[in-house]
């Protein structure tokens, strides 16, 4: 009982903190950029505009994204990002809700590389995300492994398995496919996979 009271309550915590955090991001960029803007906006509209401030915050999520898929955008952002890591407090508190958010993001080279497929003892098969390819040397020689996420209760906790490449498929799905799959509870399957062996140069 005390177990699972345990469980729980982890489990709760970490489906709750990315949502809590999603939407007091949101509501807080919100207000400093309606503050910013809305005086603005006032005076040059003659009068308050109902919505305004959301699309306003909207058009600068939208421009700083596109800035950020941009090579010189993303050099700034990045030296932005340095200087501001060197405070005490907000290195504690950005770090790991980044290292959080961008595990999931396709677009994040350091995150979840592809869907993989781990064979379990039992004769099925568990799903998961592949984070690494490197070689392991248990005094035998070098040994190709690769290192797998596998969710267990909810997407954000889960298990690493190390296990020798040729244990390990990759189905057809993207990594946004992949995490639907878990998020619907595997209804976001497709009806039919086609899987391969060999992962690609994903190794770093």
């Amino acid at each position: 009982m005390l177990q699972w009271i345990r469980r729980s309550f982890i489990t709760g915590f970490f489906v709750i903190v990315p949502i809590v955090i999603s939407v007091a991001a949101f509501v807080w960029l919100f207000h400093l950029i309606d503050g910013w803007t809305a005086p603005l906006w006032a005076r040059l509209l003659g009068r308050e505009v109902p919505g305004l401030g959301i699309a306003t915050t909207a058009a600068v999520l939208l421009l700083i994204g596109a800035l950020a898929r941009n090579m010189l955008g993303r050099r700034i952002l990045q030296a932005a990002e340095y200087y501001l890591l060197r405070l005490p407090l907000f290195r504690t508190v950005y770090s790991p809700v980044k290292q959080l958010i961008v595990a999931f993001s396709p677009d994040n080279e350091a995150g979840f590389k592809r869907v993989a497929l781990v064979d379990h003892p039992s004769g099925g098969q568990l799903l998961g995300f592949l984070t690494r390819e490197f070689t392991l040397d248990r005094g035998a020689g070098p040994e190709p492994v690769v290192a797998v996420y596998v969710p267990t209760n909810h997407l954000y906790l889960g298990d690493v398995v190390v296990l020798p490449r040729d244990r390990v498929s990759f189905p057809d799905l993207t990594v946004e496919q992949g995490i639907r799959v878990f998020l619907t509870g595997g209804m976001a399957l497709p009806s039919r996979m086609h899987t391969e062996r060999v992962a690609g140069d994903v190794t770093e």
